[in-house]
């Protein structure tokens, strides 16, 4: 009968187990140091190359994440225009919905001319809150309104993106110009498939010298907004988000730190598979035009009708 040894494994084996575990540990830890020193030094050349108009949005409290909806951040995205004076209304006024659990990036467009109840103020179109107190006010302007939560903002004057988007996109965006531009944009622009620059992009983003006015531009906008999504997740954009999100720090003004700011970057070109939905406030049916002395031609809304298409639009129950 064969007698089976169980005694102790030599310890010749167990250290040539315990090099190896040690070797694997120790590629790995210099693996992460190499990564996250790259990133570092891709955001801070990335910082470098930012020579922004200095934009002051004033101080910003964010909603607390709600326990139900712990994978949606909110983030309140605005396009500002210095009139001359130092004060900068907001032409663009956005809510970005990101759930990081489905992939999904939802964007609500506001018209910079709806009838808004500013708080602390007499209603006025919705750009003006911006004016009047920076982005606090129109942070619970929009919550206060329609019972969306607010967890982050981001604030980039319309000459910084013109920038961003040449950092960003040295090749440019393509878009499909569908009527000839040029009344006061800046540029002009031919109909067709074309690669556009910042100064082009930022003059079609903002064009609406035609029978579509706000509503046609408020569409170019959020088609601007896909188009910029689509290249920036390409696979060689990749190596370059560290040092896009170093340069996006220095052109747009938010309260997220340089960390959170990388991290969210990279998470989302890491999710080849995000999707950008958009729609537009008001819906179609639920608004009329008026005119006031104090704030000229507005738009004003059915808010019942328009907060239950936002809490639908968004999957989120809104106070």
């Amino acid at each position: 009968m064969t007698e089976h040894y169980e005694g102790p494994i030599p310890k010749r084996r167990r250290k040539k187990k315990l090099r190896l575990g040690r070797v694997i540990f120790t590629i790995a830890t210099l693996c992460f140091i190499a990564v996250g020193l790259y990133s570092f030094v891709q955001y801070n050349a990335g910082k470098s190359l930012a020579k922004a108009n200095e934009i002051d949005p004033g101080s910003f409290k964010g909603d607390a994440v709600d326990p139900k909806y712990t994978s949606v951040e909110n983030y309140l995205l605005l396009g500002a225009d210095d009139d001359g004076s130092g004060r900068s209304r907001t032409d663009t006024i956005m809510v970005l919905s990101w759930d990081k659990n489905v992939g999904t990036m939802r964007v609500i467009s506001f018209m910079r001319d709806i009838y808004a109840d500013i708080p602390g103020y007499k209603s006025y179109k919705l750009n003006t809150a911006y004016y009047l107190n920076g982005v606090q006010t129109v942070k619970d302007t929009i919550t206060g309104m329609f019972g969306i939560p607010i967890h982050h903002y981001a604030v980039v004057d319309f000459k910084n993106f013109e920038s961003i988007v040449d950092i960003a996109f040295p090749n440019g965006v393509e878009i499909d110009v569908k009527k000839e531009m040029s009344e006061k944009i800046g540029v002009t622009l031919m109909p067709g498939k074309k690669s556009l620059n910042g100064k082009e992009l930022l003059g079609y983003a903002r064009f609406r010298a035609d029978a579509e006015g706000d509503f046609g531009r408020v569409a170019r906008q959020q088609e601007v907004i896909s188009a910029m999504k689509d290249e920036a997740m390409k696979p060689s954009m990749l190596a370059n988000a560290p040092k896009l999100a170093g340069a996006l720090s220095g052109y747009i003004k938010t309260d997220l730190t340089a960390k959170d700011e990388l991290s969210r970057a990279l998470s989302v070109l890491m999710k080849k598979g995000v999707d950008v939905e958009t729609m537009t406030v008001p819906v179609e049916g639920s608004y009329s035009f008026n005119s006031y002395a104090h704030a000229g031609s507005v738009i004003e809304l059915d808010i019942v009708k328009n907060k239950e298409a936002i809490s639908k639009f968004i999957n989120m129950q809104l106070d």
